[in-house]
């Protein structure tokens, strides 16, 4: 799962450095690093999903009514 960035010849590196940031942005690695920073009891994923589902939840109920 690395990101591999090889420069093209004639190439600066601030393009490198530009390829490389968008290539780690549309693989979502940070997103994944900020998720396995610390560990989540299964309890408090549960706890997340129900207030997810909640808002959602409330959210499609307004805009009925």
């Amino acid at each position: 799962m690395s990101t591999v960035i090889k420069a093209q010849p004639g190439e600066s590196t601030e393009g490198v450095i530009r390829r490389f940031k968008k290539q780690v942005l549309q693989d979502d690695i940070l997103t994944e690093v900020k998720k396995r920073e610390r560990y989540k009891k299964p309890s408090e994923l549960k706890k997340e999903r129900l207030s997810k589902f909640r808002k959602k939840k409330r959210r499609t109920q307004t805009k009925k009514g």
